[in-house]
């Protein structure tokens, strides 16, 4: 729009509403005239510039943002909106920094008399970085975690089969049997942090679909208590408890399934002695449905650090696992229209409570 345009007897828009709805933005918004003096800025611009808007209006926007690139180079100098081709018309976004390390993301418009005219006003757009700043970080943890995790199970793969391949007569048929048996298990580790992140993914996105059947909540329990002692755990350590009324809960089998992995891995790892399952009854402003607890007697989660642990990447202090689990388990369980907590372990230790709905979503 042309910086007239508010005064056009066409348009008839008061600069009044035009000011009101720059204040509106949710990113900072400049304006200035052809000589480059600030005609004005909205709340958003003050508030991440950290000075007054009388400060500002009058001086010269290259004074006010000097901004610079990364590498130190004037962002003016570079694109020099007075005397560079008339045909340009801004800038997309682009990551700039003040000389006191202030990080802003930038978008210029340049508002010029008629098709290749003079330059008769700048727009500036600034936006926080620290949200992308953010966002980099998290996609940064990610490719550390996927490495981290790829890594192990792929030089297992990778060491078993080269060895079995170029030694295959020497070894006997029960070492062969272990390292493939080895081979197996690398192969499940990897593709259960293919499911991981690719449910991750579907979470972030609202795109996790659930289907919600009823089901015997003792039977899934005792499923799982079944796969540990397969692994090895001694069966005496788990306490099933199921109250009346609890007896049956509404989920998606797999995902439910999903959950329950999760929490009794992590309450496995971090146990002293004990892992106790529970079911019950439940009822809040949510309206009826089951309670599944899930509790250890280790040394349990401080405090502080419980509003983390449902985040993505978060790892207690065995530091084990890809830190998704709980992230996972969080994701699936307000899928089905419940909500996730962790506390104290009457015991001692911690516990992680899952409450699921009387019916479907």
């Amino acid at each position: 729009m042309d910086p007239q345009s508010v005064d056009d007897p066409v348009l008839t828009v008061p600069r009044s509403v035009a000011s009101s709805a720059a204040e509106m933005l949710p990113d900072g918004l400049i304006a200035a005239d052809a000589d480059g003096l600030i005609a004005s800025v909205n709340h958003r611009a003050v508030q991440m510039l950290g000075r007054q808007a009388h400060e500002l209006v009058g001086q010269d926007i290259r004074t006010v943002l000097p901004l610079e690139t990364r590498n130190g180079e004037s962002w003016w100098a570079m694109t020099d909106p007075w005397n560079g081709l008339r045909t340009r018309t801004g800038h997309r976004e682009k990551l700039l920094q003040l000389p006191d390390g202030l990080e802003l993301l930038v978008t210029a418009r340049y508002l010029r008399a008629g098709r290749a005219g003079p330059l008769e006003a700048i727009l500036l757009s600034l936006r926080d970085a620290e949200a992308r700043r953010r966002a980099e970080l998290d996609h940064a943890a990610l490719i550390s975690t996927i490495a981290h995790e790829l890594r192990s199970p792929l030089t297992g793969v990778k060491g078993f089969t080269s060895t079995l391949r170029r030694r295959w007569d020497q070894f006997t048929e029960e070492q062969r049997l272990t390292m493939l048996e080895a081979i197996d298990a690398d192969a499940d580790r990897l593709t259960r942090l293919i499911t991981d992140l690719l449910d991750v993914s579907r979470i972030d996105s609202g795109r996790l679909r659930i289907h919600e059947i009823p089901l015997t909540t003792r039977d899934i329990f005792a499923r799982h208590v079944e796969r540990h002692v397969a692994s090895g755990q001694d069966e005496q350590d788990f306490t099933i408890t199921v109250a009346e009324g609890a007896e049956e809960i509404y989920a998606d089998p797999d995902r439910l399934d999903q959950v329950l992995a999760n929490l009794l891995e992590n309450a496995v790892r971090h146990r002293a002695a004990s892992v106790i399952l529970e079911a019950s009854p439940w009822s809040g402003p949510t309206g009826p449905g089951v309670m599944l607890s899930v509790s250890d007697d280790g040394t349990g989660i401080p405090a502080e650090q419980r509003r983390a642990v449902f985040s993505r990447f978060w790892h207690g202090p065995s530091g084990g696992g890809t830190g998704l689990g709980l992230y996972i388990v969080r994701g699936v369980v307000e899928a089905h229209g419940g909500w996730a907590e962790i506390d104290d372990a009457p015991g001692g230790g911690a516990v992680v409570r899952a409450f699921f709905p009387g019916e479907p979503v």
